[in-house]
């Protein structure tokens, strides 16, 4: 952890009357006298971790930054020179080096939620799948259930949603009920990304470079 120099992150101690104390999770002050050797330890290395990944998060942050302004830069000459820019309508694009062995993608992602339609649509798939019973096959019982049953945060598993857009199935009931979803998927806002990529050579795999921690 010595390449880049943490953030300063108080140490937790506070002074009174010429005495040190430790403040607890409740906010009682405990002498530090009182405070076991393992809990100060633990207590300083989390304050260290985390000095540490707030700056990382700001180089990260400014990062982002320079990445967005340099290709802002790219495109306003790109857009001098030929009297466009780079990409499609969606803001998705790929600037790549010379060589070939290095890019880029700037890439929009669509947050989507669902309206009022998607009640209907789970109405008429109930229908379906209680006229089917033992004749409907039971991983369409299971994606069904998965699709519409909401996580801790009451969404619902959109990803399921879109399984069954998949599914061929001809009744006129389902395919209604797909118009529905469809018709409920409302657009609520949008992200940008961007990724960046290296191989080795021409026809090589092209490698993430990994920002993200969890992947790291």
């Amino acid at each position: 952890m010595s390449e880049y120099t943490p953030l300063p992150i108080p140490d937790g101690r506070v002074e009174v009357a010429g005495k040190t104390y430790m403040p607890d999770a409740k906010g009682n002050l405990v002498p530090v006298e009182l405070v076991a050797p393992a809990t100060q330890l633990e207590d300083e290395t989390v304050r260290k971790i985390i000095g540490y990944a707030m700056a990382l998060s700001e180089q990260v942050a400014r990062f982002k930054g320079h990445t967005f302004e340099d290709l802002g830069a790219l495109e306003a000459l790109l857009g001098q020179e030929y009297g466009v820019t780079k990409g499609g309508a969606k803001g998705n694009k790929t600037f790549m080096s010379h060589d070939g062995l290095f890019k880029v993608q700037v890439q929009v992602a669509d947050h989507i939620d669902f309206g009022p339609q998607l009640q209907i649509a789970k109405e008429l798939i109930d229908e379906c799948l209680n006229e089917w019973a033992a004749d409907s096959r039971p991983e369409i019982r299971a994606i069904v259930t998965r699709a519409f049953n909401t996580d801790k945060a009451g969404q619902i598993n959109k990803s399921e949603i879109f399984m069954l857009l998949r599914l061929e199935i001809e009744d006129k009931r389902w395919l209604e009920a797909m118009r529905a979803i469809r018709d409920a998927m409302r657009v609520v806002g949008s992200k940008t990304y961007i990724r960046c990529y290296q191989r080795d050579s021409h026809d090589g795999v092209w490698c993430a470079v990994t920002i993200d921690l969890a992947k790291a």
